[in-house]
């Protein structure tokens, strides 16, 4: 594996995420153009995610279930706005060996189409609601130029939650029991702070009355969506006759919301949180989260070797690993383990042994921490949450370090170009969003915050007209 990144990221960044994601071997290219390997290492990262996500669903009465990958034309076409919105990207099956299907298939950019009608005939009366049913999958979409491994793929992993209330109240309460998993997945695990709010009307979901996220920024001045939650009201009941009988005998269409968060985030959190020597991972959704190094010369082999074991018994709850190959020098292990993002190293010697302590190295700071034995297992917990924690805060000051309250089309225009937010009063139309994006090559809105409506008087900071919302600005990726 070639070592060592060789271009800084505060130069270029794109050039530097390519290396770090290859180098550390997370991932690797396919000969599909933007579809991507997930070598043993992300993958581990993306099941930390998928597990811990998976139980707060489960606590939250989701149950999993599994679909079809491949969904009849007639299904995908039922929703007008819906199949116009993913149109460009789907991927079709027209053919099996050499006979020619009678009705083309539609390779899963996401479910709906395919599991609306198995809900149609599950959902008779309000007993059986609400249904609340998830799968972890992949899926298809195929349309862009320019595809960034994890970032924009035409194959991703995710989940989606598909769920049907009978009433609109109900479905609407939903909302902040899903973003506020998501919101802890991305704090507590990820290290990741974002903004959760409203999407416009150009950037909503196709097919949903409104979207919801939690939007990232990066240090390169680049804007990300997270996951997101969309309410979808009654547009699919209707398109799939999705009816129950209520407790006056009468039929009603259910309320319908769906969510997801993706593989996407994994390359939010390499590029958000990594340095000029690599990956830095967060100790939460790290694989390996302290590798002990032992350090020694012939001689003192034997002792070093069995106290570095004897500091691995002690993490008995810690993913911790003792690092002893033969044939590599303790400076080629440690560069490893830094282009790798281990969070902490444990460096352990024969000076070390004399004064009955290890040194911890934090891999956001270099910080060398001494530590006696019998304090290992409590520093090394310690140290792990303040190296999570500071990543996190970092994460935050970021975002909110790069906000900028704007009244006027020009100082959206500057912040944006300065690689900042712009947070401005928008009326929130599609024809204007398109405009700005056109007239600043790419800048759009990120989301608005909840709670953020436009009071009396305030105007759209391009038409001038009357504002609805304060909305973040940026571009994005």
């Amino acid at each position: 594996m070639a070592k060592g990144i060789s271009v800084k990221k505060s130069e270029d960044i794109s050039q530097w995420y390519t290396e770090v994601i290859t180098k550390s071997d997370l991932v690797d290219y396919s000969d599909v153009s933007g579809c991507i390997i997930f070598k043993p290492g992300s993958y581990a990262i993306w099941e930390i995610v998928r597990d811990e996500t998976d139980k707060l669903f489960k606590e939250a009465g989701i149950q999993n279930c599994y679909f079809p990958l491949f969904i009849p034309e007639k299904f995908l076409t039922r929703e007008a706005e819906h199949v116009e919105g993913f149109a460009p990207e789907v991927a079709w099956v027209t053919q099996t060996g050499s006979s020619t299907l009678s009705e083309r298939l539609a390779v899963r950019p996401t479910s709906e189409t395919i599991m609306y009608p198995s809900f149609a005939k599950w959902i008779r009366s309000h007993r059986d609601l609400p249904l609340r049913l998830n799968q972890w999958n992949n899926v298809v979409r195929w349309e862009f130029k320019n595809p960034v491994p994890l970032m924009r793929s035409r194959e991703f992993l995710w989940n989606e939650g598909h769920t049907a209330f009978a009433t609109k109240e109900e479905a609407e309460a939903e909302r902040d029991v899903i973003l506020g998993i998501y919101q802890k997945i991305l704090k507590d695990y990820m290290g990741i702070y974002g903004s959760v709010g409203y999407k416009s009307e150009r950037e909503h979901f196709a097919g949903a009355e409104y979207t919801c996220s939690i939007e990232c920024f990066l240090e390169s001045g680049k804007a990300i969506q997270g996951p997101d939650f969309h309410h979808d009201g009654q547009i699919f009941a209707k398109a799939f006759d999705i009816q129950f009988v209520d407790e006056n005998e009468q039929k009603q269409y259910v309320w319908q919301n769906t969510f997801a968060i993706t593989t996407r985030m994994l390359g939010v959190m390499f590029m958000m949180h990594g340095d000029d020597k690599g990956l830095i991972l967060p100790p939460p959704v790290a694989p390996i989260q302290a590798v002990i190094v032992p350090i020694y010369k012939d001689d003192t082999k034997d002792a070093v070797i069995r106290a570095a074991a004897g500091v691995h018994e002690q993490l008995f709850d810690v993913r911790s690993k003792v690092d002893d190959r033969d044939g590599y020098s303790p400076g080629w292990k440690f560069n490893e383990h830094e282009l790798k993002g281990v969070p902490l190293r444990i460096e352990i010697g024969p000076k070390d042994l004399e004064q009955n302590q290890v040194t911890l190295v934090r891999r956001d700071t270099g910080e060398k921490i001494p530590v006696d034995f019998e304090h290992v297992h409590k520093r090394v917990q310690d140290v792990l949450s303040d190296v999570h924690g500071s990543l996190y805060q970092r994460s935050m000051k970021n975002f909110e370090d790069s906000v900028v309250k704007c009244s006027t089309y020009d100082e959206l225009k500057d912040a944006t170009a300065n690689k900042k937010i712009a947070y401005a009063p928008f009326c929130n139309e599609i024809e204007p969003e398109d405009a700005i994006k056109e007239e600043t090559q790419g800048v759009k809105t990120m989301n608005s915050p909840f709670g953020a409506e436009c009071k009396e008087g305030e105007v759209c900071v391009y038409t001038g007209k009357p504002a609805k919302r304060w909305f973040y600005f940026g571009k994005a990726y």
